[in-house]
C-alpha cells in the first residue's frame, strides 16, 4: 500500500468509527497489510495525520504550479488563489477534518497535526514575500521583514477555522473572508499603514515613559 491509499484508509476508518484505531496492529490488519508495512511508511498515527495535511498542501501547489496564469499573478493574488483551492480540496475530505477540529489545534507530545503543514506553508509564503519585495508589492522593514510569514501562518489558522464553522451555502462566507484577509495583510504590508501604526506604538510607549 502507498502513504495516500494508507491514509485515505485511515481517513476511512475514522468516518465510519469516530475515532482512532485502538493500535497500529488493529489497523493494519483492518486494511489487509502486515504491521511492518505501516511502519515503513509512517512511525505512529500521528505521523500519518501531520502527512494528511501536508499531502494537501502540496497537492495544491502542485495544480497551481501546473497553470500558467498562476505564474503572472501577483503575490497578492497567488495567495488568493492558494487559499481558494486549497480550501476547495479539503472540502472532500470536510466529514473527517470535522471529527478532527477538537484536536486539530490543540499541542500534543507528538506536535500538532499541522506541523508539517506549518512548515511547507511557512517556505512558501516566504517565496511570495521575497518576490513581493522585490517588485515593490510588498514594503521591507527593518526586523519586521523577516516577521511576515509568521502573520500569514496565523492567517492560514484563521482561514481554516473559519470554514470548519462556515455553515454558509457553498461555504461563500468563507470565501468573503479569504479575500477581506488577504487584501488586509498585504495593505499593511505593502503601505504605509504598518508604519503609521509602528509609528502610534512608539508614541503611546514615549508618552508612557
Amino acid at each position: 500500500m502507498t502513504p495516500p491509499e494508507i491514509i485515505q484508509a485511515y481517513e476511512q476508518y475514522w468516518l465510519e468509527h469516530g475515532h482512532r484505531p485502538p493500535s497500529v496492529y488493529a489497523f493494519a490488519k483492518h486494511i489487509g497489510i502486515a504491521e511492518p508495512e505501516f511502519y515503513a511508511h509512517y512511525g505512529s498515527f500521528s505521523a500519518l495525520e501531520k502527512d494528511f495535511w501536508k499531502q494537501s498542501f502540496e497537492d495544491t501547489i502542485q495544480q497551481l504550479r501546473q497553470d500558467e496564469t498562476y505564474q503572472r499573478y501577483s503575490a497578492r493574488e497567488k495567495l488568493l488563489a492558494f487559499y481558494y483551492l486549497w480550501i476547495q480540496q479539503l472540502r472532500q475530505h470536510r466529514s473527517y477534518i470535522l471529527l478532527q477540529k477538537n484536536r486539530l489545534f490543540l499541542p500534543s507530545p507528538q506536535g500538532s497535526q499541522l506541523e508539517s503543514l506549518r512548515h511547507a506553508f511557512l517556505d512558501y509564503v516566504q517565496e511570495l514575500i521575497q518576490a513581493g519585495m522585490e517588485n515593490k508589492e510588498i514594503k521591507k522593514r527593518t526586523l519586521l521583514s523577516d516577521r511576515y510569514k509568521y502573520g500569514f501562518w496565523a492567517q492560514l489558522l484563521f482561514v481554516l477555522k473559519y470554514w470548519i464553522h462556515d455553515e454558509s451555502k457553498e461555504f461563500e462566507l468563507t470565501d468573503a473572508a479569504i479575500e477581506k484577509a488577504v487584501n488586509l495583510s498585504f495593505d499593511l504590508i505593502g503601505s504605509h499603514t504598518l508604519d503609521q501604526i509602528v509609528d502610534f506604538g512608539k508614541f503611546l510607549l514615549m508618552k508612557k515613559a
